[in-house]
């Protein structure tokens, strides 16, 4: 069976390389996949159902998503595309929307916290529908994107995992499309005709100012070094501990010449050897002597 098209061949080689790099799915799991209707987990959907058909181990899908309670929101939608396309789905209708407006504080960015909130209800669907992982949809920008947040504005050296496994243990979460661009999956959702749909969420598409010079610099310097984004990508795993400052990681306590000082005390043995041999050597010479 062929692929129809180079863009999801693209993708498909993308994906299965995350898939085998962190080991991500084992045969008889059910993956369940957070669909928001957004361009990149629908293309997270389309491309896992494509390697659903071809993958040498079985897996399942459920696309599950978390309605927030906005009534605008087009989650009638959703359930009429994954029927139509023969996607197992659930719709979880929730009052995440009501509870952030209570819960946040005036100005303050509810995007963080409405990711926190779902993911909460992610944990809790996974249980009731078996599910043995969580596929998420963020892609190689958003890694990039929050290596350089965390850089720049908390003090912290970290992006975020391809694979891990929640505090309680009990879940575990991945993300297939980590080598895959965010204009290949806009790409692909627009070429699959899936549809986009907004949360609806009244701060949807307001980014904070920090986010958008990120992403505007990134684009900055895509355009002068192409490839430059693809360099961040692979430095996320190719980390030198040795070379940074955290002390966890190099205690100085722990780091001692330990080469040099073996040098030095092989090297005051020798001449301790010496010295003791030479003494013995003039002990001897002068015994000789007292014997004459």
């Amino acid at each position: 069976m062929g692929y129809r098209s180079d863009l999801e061949a693209r993708l498909a080689k993308k994906t299965t390389k995350a898939i085998v790099d962190y080991q991500m799915i084992q045969d008889g799991d059910r993956i369940m996949v957070g669909l928001s209707g957004g361009k990149d987990s629908w293309a997270l959907l389309q491309v896992l159902d494509v390697l659903r058909q071809r993958a040498p181990v079985t897996f399942s899908l459920v696309a599950v998503n978390v309605d927030s309670g906005y009534k605008e929101y087009k989650h009638g939608l959703i359930a009429q595309t994954c029927k139509a396309r023969g996607w197992d789905y659930r719709i979880e209708h929730t009052g995440i929307g009501e509870a952030i407006e209570d819960i946040l504080d005036e100005g303050a960015t509810p995007c963080s916290l409405c990711a926190r909130l779902r993911r909460g209800v992610l944990y809790r669907i996974a249980k009731e529908t078996g599910a043995t992982k969580i596929a998420l949809g963020h892609h190689a920008d958003d890694f990039i994107e929050t290596l350089l947040l965390n850089l720049f504005f908390a003090g912290s050296l970290k992006a975020m995992p391809a694979k891990l496994v929640s505090d309680d243990g009990e879940h575990v979460v991945i993300r297939p499309l980590v080598y895959v661009g965010e204009d290949e999956a806009r790409a692909y959702t627009k070429e699959c005709e899936l549809p986009i749909i907004g949360c609806c969420c009244p701060a949807c598409g307001d980014l904070s100012l920090q986010r958008q010079r990120t992403k505007r610099l990134l684009m900055e310097l895509e355009r002068e070094h192409p490839g430059v984004k693809q360099s961040m990508l692979k430095a996320l795993s190719n980390v030198a501990p040795r070379h940074l400052l955290d002390t966890r990681l190099n205690p100085p306590g722990e780091l001692r010449a330990t080469v040099r000082l073996t040098a030095f005390a092989e090297a005051t043995a020798v001449k301790k050897a010496d010295t003791s041999e030479s003494h013995s050597i003039d002990s001897v010479a002068s015994g000789l002597s007292r014997t004459r």
